[in-house]
């Protein structure tokens, strides 16, 4: 006998959304920022119209394994980032 896994309600998705762009925003550098947070978007869009549940929990377990790529991911940059800010960072 399996256990079926309940889809994610609203609230816990939203959650999941919104702790991906917070963790986008501690990227230093702002090209890997940038690219988190539309590929957050991105992928948040693409999957919206999801209607099987099984497809709905599938799509939800891998938003919390990139989330927790993405926290592990801005402690390794922090280490190694380069300390020359982009372009784009430069105010005039």
């Amino acid at each position: 006998m399996t256990s079926a896994v309940p889809p994610p309600v609203r609230s816990e998705v939203l959650l999941l959304f919104r702790s991906l762009l917070r963790t986008s925003r501690e990227f230093a550098d702002y090209n890997i920022r940038e690219y988190t947070k539309r590929r957050t978007i991105d992928a948040f869009r693409q999957n919206r119209d999801l209607s099987d549940p099984s497809a709905v929990v599938a799509a939800f377990s891998d938003g919390k394994s990139q989330l927790e790529v993405a926290r592990r991911q801005v402690i390794v940059h922090s280490l190694y980032a380069p300390k020359v800010k982009s372009v784009m960072e430069i105010k005039h």
